[in-house]
């Protein structure tokens, strides 16, 4: 009997993403440029993945410096460095074990750091408190939450344990309750009306998971993703409510609370509405909420092992302490995370102008995260060309625009949706001329495709 016979049924059950063909694609038709094969474009441009230094978005020169002079300390011998990069550094490599991030730090992360993350969330939450022992810093977000479900879920239960999970939700997520064994319990997010978390649907969808499975948790990602919504104050208030009503555990995914680009929009974290809602709301529901450097302006990945690496400590001390007015690396810092910001607002101005002025396409606004999420109705012809190459018809549609026009997206197929609907999901955190050329490509390449099967 082969090994892999004897691998959990739970994982066996995880689907393979759609993407994951397109990146395949990808890496080959990189290979055949790379070898001269003529195509109608010279480079792929690759926006499938909220990655803003693929995409060519600028480091952050204050962050690069800290963690440089971290990882190699005779930089800040002399005066290479500015004043406080060396302050900044000297205080956090005082803060590491040996004086080295190659060092172990302790397990809910290094005591120092743990209190300056304390210390932002109450100023983002407007002076809640906010306690250290309640945090955990941990490789990522995914593994924190991915964590968190592994004590939630028991996978012997009968009936299983269920967890609401919003439609459509970031891919990872999904495969993660699969894996073990917890049963997805899907609510639909309304598109029409700029994707709203409505408590209706919240509701229509426990009452479908009598006699399926126990529901003990609700997910929510606020600003969203791949659907780039940004709940309202009475949005939050109204969910913390049903959760304390329904006796769920609250799992709030806010990493791209930085991401606000609405100009009446704001983001509002669940801890500070569910500590402003006061007892005995406050007292009762379960609230575990979920922050990253990586989804942050600095847009830095240290998730790699599955133990909060130290150079990641440093980077989220940075994230959370920038530099302030007066400090040498004030203004630069200022001008790049400006430059960073008017960027997206103008790529999230772009998107909806371009993509709403093509036929067969609806793009909601983007009011916040790192995703633009628009709808794609296709011509019947094109459904059924889909259906005789064996694949979806957004991922038909992605493989399509992949080949003629160069351009990597993710079909909406991998983060649910609503049946008979489709959907392309591409990073909108972009240098302002890739973005250019990304909406170039795809309208010149859209036209053509509706025109074919029209």
């Amino acid at each position: 009997m082969s090994v892999l016979q004897e691998i959990s049924s739970n994982v066996r059950n995880m689907k393979q993403l759609e993407n994951s063909v397109l990146a395949r694609r990808t890496t080959q038709i990189k290979e055949e440029l790379r070898q001269g094969v003529r195509k109608s474009y010279k480079e792929v441009i690759d926006v499938s993945w909220g990655d803003p230094h693929k995409a060519g978005v600028k480091p952050l020169s204050f962050v690069r410096q800290v963690l440089a002079a971290c990882l190699y300390p005779q930089l800040m011998d002399g005066d290479k460095l500015l004043v406080d990069v060396r302050q900044r550094a000297q205080r956090l490599l005082k803060a590491c074990t040996g004086g080295s991030v190659g060092s172990y730090s302790a397990t809910a992360g290094i005591p120092e750091i743990v209190q300056r993350v304390s210390e932002f969330i109450m100023r983002r939450d407007g002076g809640v408190p906010s306690h250290p022992e309640n945090i955990y810093i941990c490789p990522g977000s995914q593994w924190a939450l991915t964590n968190i479900l592994t004590v939630l879920v028991n996978p012997k239960a009968s009936p299983r344990t269920g967890v609401l999970t919003p439609v459509p939700c970031h891919s990872t997520t999904v495969l993660s309750l699969t894996m073990l064994g917890a049963v997805v319990v899907p609510y639909y997010l309304r598109e029409e009306s700029g994707w709203a978390l409505e408590v209706e649907e919240l509701q229509r969808a426990l009452d479908s998971a009598k006699g399926v499975c126990n529901p003990l948790a609700l997910y929510v990602i606020n600003p969203g993703n791949p659907a780039g919504y940004v709940q309202s104050r009475k949005s939050v208030q109204e969910v913390i409510q049903f959760a304390a009503e329904k006796r769920l555990f609250l799992l709030a995914d806010e990493v791209y609370q930085e991401c606000v680009y609405g100009e009446k929009t704001e983001f509002v974290s669940y801890k500070r509405a569910l500590a402003e809602m006061g007892p005995p709301l406050s007292d009762r529901v379960e609230l575990a909420s979920f922050h990253t450097a990586s989804k942050s302006l600095m847009g830095d990945l240290f998730s790699t092992n599955a133990c909060a690496p130290v150079l990641g400590q440093i980077a989220l001390d940075v994230m959370m302490n920038p530099p302030q007015p007066g400090d040498p690396s004030y203004h630069l810092y200022v001008k790049e995370t400006q430059h960073i910001r008017t960027s997206v607002a103008e790529n999230v101005k772009r998107v909806d102008e371009v993509i709403n002025s093509l036929p067969g396409f609806s793009c909601q606004l983007v009011e916040g995260g790192a995703f633009a999420f628009p709808r794609l109705f296709l011509p019947p012809k094109a459904t059924k060309r889909a259906e005789e190459a064996g694949m979806p018809p957004d991922t038909f549609y992605c493989l399509r625009l992949l080949e003629e026009a160069g351009v990597l997206l993710s079909p909406g197929t991998d983060y649910g949706q609503k049946e008979g609907t489709y959907h392309i999901r591409f990073c909108i955190m972009t240098s302002l001329d890739i973005m250019e050329e990304l909406l170039r490509r795809l309208s010149i390449f859209h036209k053509r495709f509706m025109k074919e099967f029209s």
